[in-house]
Order: C-alpha cells, then sequence, then structure tokens
C-alpha cells in the first residue's frame, strides 16, 4: 500500500495562505489580458505582485525554467514560455502561477479569453473549468485516485473533447511536486484510495481535437500535435475529513 504525505490543520493554514496569493495574482492578471499584452508583461505583472506579498515564484529557475508562470497560448497544452509574444483577439490563454511562502506552495491555472474569442474556444473553456470542478467535487476520504480521472475523461470525452495523457497533477505542500501522480484519466474504482491531509493539484489539459502532444525544441512548451485548441483550469486541494477544502479559490 502506497503512503502519501499528510499535512496537519496549522499546514492546511499557511497552504491555503500560498493558494490564496496564486489565485489573487490571477484575479490581477484577468484585468489586464486584453489583445496587444504580451506574455513577457503577464510575467512582470505576476512576479511584481507576488514579491509585493512577500512571496516567490516556483517555477522561476525550477530545473531551468525561465520565467515566474506559465503562458499557454492557443494550441500550447502547457509550460509555454512568457516572451514578447503579443496577445491577440480571439486568443485564449492559460496563466499558471506557483508561490512559495512561508515553506508552502500554491498552484492554480485559469485559461483566459483575449477579447471576443470564436464559440469553439468558449465551449472548450467552459467544459475544462466543469470538468475541474467535477473532480473537486467527489472528493472525500476513502475515494480512489482513479475515479478523479474517471470523472474527467467520461465527461470531456462525452461532450466530444480529449484529455491530455502526458501531463498530470501532482500532490504538493512543502515540495512543488510530491507523490502522488493524478492522472486526468481512469478506471472508476483503480488507484490507490486518497486519505485525510493529502494536498494536490488537480489541472485537466483538454483539447478540442486529439489528446496527443509534442515538446517544443525548448524543452519546456508542449503543443497538441494536431494544432487544435487546448485549455486548463488547475486548483490546489487538500483532503479533510469528510470532503475536501479548495486552497486557491478566486
Amino acid at each position: 500500500m502506497q503512503s502519501f504525505k499528510k499535512y496537519y490543520p496549522d499546514e492546511f493554514k499557511k497552504l491555503k495562505h500560498a493558494g490564496k496569493i496564486s489565485s489573487q495574482c490571477l484575479d490581477l492578471v484577468e484585468e489586464k489580458i486584453k489583445p496587444g499584452i504580451t506574455t513577457e508583461e503577464i510575467d512582470k505583472i505576476c512576479n511584481d505582485f507576488l514579491k509585493k506579498n512577500k512571496a516567490v515564484s516556483a517555477p522561476l529557475l525550477y530545473r531551468g525554467f525561465p520565467k515566474s508562470i506559465c503562458t499557454s497560448v492557443n494550441h500550447v497544452v502547457c509550460h509555454g514560455i512568457p516572451s514578447n509574444k503579443t496577445l491577440n483577439e480571439g486568443d485564449i490563454v492559460n496563466v499558471d502561477v506557483t508561490s512559495y511562502i512561508d515553506g508552502f506552495h500554491g498552484d492554480t491555472s485559469r485559461t483566459f479569453c483575449v477579447g471576443k474569442v470564436s464559440v469553439k474556444a468558449k465551449n472548450l473553456i467552459d467544459i475544462t473549468k466543469e470538468a475541474l470542478q467535477r473532480a473537486i467535487k467527489i472528493l472525500k476520504p476513502g475515494l480512489n485516485l482513479g475515479d478523479i480521472g474517471h470523472e474527467i475523461q467520461s465527461f470531456v470525452e462525452s461532450n466530444g473533447y480529449s484529455v491530455v495523457r502526458d501531463f498530470c497533477g501532482h500532490g504538493i505542500g512543502r515540495e512543488f511536486h510530491e507523490e502522488p501522480n493524478i492522472l486526468h484519466y481512469g478506471k472508476k474504482g483503480s488507484g490507490p484510495k486518497i486519505h485525510e491531509g493529502m494536498v494536490f493539484t488537480i489541472e485537466p489539459m483538454i483539447n478540442s481535437g486529439k489528446y496527443e502532444t509534442k515538446l517544443l525544441n525548448d524543452g519546456w512548451t508542449a503543443v497538441t500535435k494536431d494544432k487544435s485548441l487546448s485549455a486548463q483550469f488547475e486548483h490546489t486541494v487538500g483532503i479533510t475529513n469528510n470532503g475536501y477544502e479548495i486552497f486557491t479559490l478566486s
């Protein structure tokens, strides 16, 4: 039987504080994302906000990652590197922020519309957000990890979209990435059971086309192989004695 790290109520408070800073950062970003802004400017806004709140960016220099946040535009699935790339009317962009403060991490992401987007893009965003919410609603001690993936996959595929297999959610707390891996696809009743005190991210990446991805030459940026649109939403959650708590609510 696998044994996963357990966090306690006083640690939940610190995790919640880190999560609040990350979610407030995304609230600020939402006001700023308009046609003409660059992903580099979004990175600066986030980095300045984290510093102002006495937090640091966990991704910055993590395994050599060069920026404070990830900005994944249109067919970029995840780990897009902020640059002088200008966002245009109709683009969609996922902004992924992880703050580190007082020894704990808060990891969250949202996909934003840049100006007016197509119905296709809006539907993808709505389905992705709903998939995350559905997965969170079933959380409680004793649930199998595979149930989380099953909930996401069955909902997403029944709506004609696909779930990325190459990336997953993860345990988080004192370390940026801890056990277990949280797959966004799976069989009901499979995998280890979750228990009170576990903390992890759920962060489904959903494509409008096929689920296959490829990695670009920069070693970070993952894109859809068929160049279809991709969206993602992410929360950090903690398992309580009778359910869950979301640490990264807006």
